[in-house]
Order: C-alpha cells, then structure tokens, then sequence
C-alpha cells in the first residue's frame, strides 16, 4: 500500500521560515501602508522577524508537513 504524501499549504509556505533548531519565524503585520501616523521605533521593529508563539505552532506545523 502506498504512503500518502501530504500537501504543503502554498499560502503558509510563503510567511512562515523554519530555523535550524526548529523554530517557525514570521513577519509582522501592520507593516505596509498608513506609516505616517506610526512611530519611526514602531515601523522599524516591525520590519524584523518573530518566532511564531507556542500556541499557534502546531497549527502551522500542520501547514507544513514537510518543513520540519
């Protein structure tokens, strides 16, 4: 019988990066338009990335069958 191989979710695939130890990184929201009324600090900071919480892990995890 032959291994069902699973389907990468495209959407999830495209934000979000695994690290080498394992770890899901993002990018922020509330980075792309309407910038003139938020704080040079704030915009800049959102321009980093971010790991992923704990809590929503599991549910990109399952996203990304093959990412890690």
């Amino acid at each position: 019988m032959a291994k069902l191989k699973l389907k990468t979710h495209k959407g999830a695939a495209k934000r979000f990066k695994f690290t080498a130890g394992g770890k899901i990184i993002r990018g922020h929201a509330f980075a792309r338009h309407i910038l003139t009324s938020k704080p040079s600090k704030r915009k800049r900071k959102l321009d980093k990335t971010t790991t992923v919480s704990a809590a929503d892990a599991p549910h990109v995890r399952a996203m990304l069958p093959y990412g890690n």
